[in-house]
């Protein structure tokens, strides 16, 4: 029974139900990235590489003929066991133009060589291949001391077409006035992180949930902001 609750929560972390309105406290953020990548997950194709894999989350989304995972090299990611390839925070092992397609899934932010990062990306990416990435614009600090950066969609762009890249499609998520809400529930989960897991639950179940579908109502019916969002969600290709 305790496994089956543990399956189910983490399901919900990533790919959130309605039951994720009242279990994860980052519902919104998640589920605007799911939306996002589903779609943009069908212009990926052949052999894709999935950089920053941590547990491939999104693994199932992607209709390609390789799935390959590679990570930073960490004990932690080594733990895991689920990346296929370690590298070591410059050079990945592969040869140059070896994949068709790339997934870069909320890891930039924690890159603090990004000119040289996207060398990487675009030397073991063929010519015109494709690569989706996703990084957030308005977030908290997170997993510290390893949170580097936040781009602005200007920022953005011209980092990719200073490193040989052109903007295909660029989708903001949460662009809405769930972006406030999505803030207030991060604030709440971030003063509470040191409790006890019973009342953690508790505070999700009486007030993060609520904000939670208070969101989903008002983001329907209030305008949506371009300038103010949670998440760049782009595709890019490598220009030959």
């Amino acid at each position: 029974m305790i496994n089956t609750l543990k399956v189910i929560y983490r399901r919900q972390a990533f790919f959130p139900s309605i039951l994720g309105l009242f279990i994860n406290p980052f519902y919104i953020a998640r589920k605007g990235l799911l939306k996002n990548i589903s779609e943009l997950s069908l212009q990926l194709h052949g052999k894709l590489l999935d950089v920053g894999c941590g547990t491939k989350p999104y693994e199932e989304l992607f209709s390609v003929d390789a799935y390959i995972g590679l990570d930073l090299d960490s004990e932690a990611s080594r733990v895991r066991g689920v990346a296929d390839y370690f590298y070591d925070g410059n050079i990945f092992p592969f040869e140059d133009n070896e994949f068709d397609s790339l997934l870069c899934n909320q890891v930039l932010e924690h890159v603090f060589n990004p000119d040289e990062f996207l060398g990487e990306l675009r030397r073991v990416l063929k010519p015109n291949g494709k690569l989706l990435l996703t990084v957030p614009f308005v977030w908290d600090e997170h997993e510290q001391p390893y949170d580097y950066a936040r781009y602005s969609s200007f920022g953005l762009i011209s980092l990719f077409e200073n490193n040989g890249f052109k903007i295909v499609k660029h989708n903001k998520g949460g662009a809405d006035v769930s972006v406030i809400f999505q803030l207030i529930n991060a604030y709440i989960y971030k003063i509470t992180s040191g409790l006890s897991k019973p009342f953690r639950a508790l505070v999700m179940l009486s007030i993060m949930a609520p904000i939670n579908v208070l969101s989903l109502m008002l983001s329907k019916i209030l305008p949506k902001n371009p300038d103010l969002y949670l998440d760049h969600i782009v595709i890019v290709e490598k220009i030959s």
